[in-house]
C-alpha cells in the first residue's frame, strides 16, 4: 500500500483514491482464508483504487471469491469483467482531453 500514490492501481487515472482490502474485512474470520493468510496480511494487503474501479470490483466479485482468487493486482486485472472495465475507463480521460 502506498498512501502517497495519486493514480489508481488498476486504471492508472489520477483520481481521489480509496483503500481496497485484497481480502475483504467481512471474510477475515473464514477458515479457508485463515489457512492462506495471516491476520496481519489480511489487514494490510491492499491497493489504492479510484472509486470507479473499487465499485466495479465489488459489483462483479463476491467477498469470498475476492479473498480466495483475486487477492493480487494481477489477478484482478485478469478477471474478464474487471479487465474490460479498466480498459474502458482508462480511455475516458483521453476522450475528454
Amino acid at each position: 500500500m502506498n498512501e502517497s500514490q495519486t493514480a489508481c492501481a488498476l486504471c492508472e487515472r489520477e483520481r481521489p483514491l480509496t483503500f481496497h482490502h485484497l481480502v475483504p474485512k467481512k471474510v477475515h474470520k473464514k477458515s479457508i482464508l485463515l489457512k492462506k493468510f495471516t491476520k496481519e496480511e489480511m489487514q494490510t494487503m491492499g491497493l489504492m483504487l479510484c472509486t470507479d474501479c473499487h465499485k466495479t470490483i465489488h459489483r462483479h466479485i463476491d467477498h469470498i471469491e475476492l479473498g480466495r482468487f483475486y487477492h493480487t493486482q494481477e489477478a484482478l486485472l485478469g478477471h474478464p469483467e474487471i479487465s474490460k472495465f479498466v480498459k474502458w475507463v482508462a480511455k475516458q480521460d483521453k476522450k475528454v482531453k
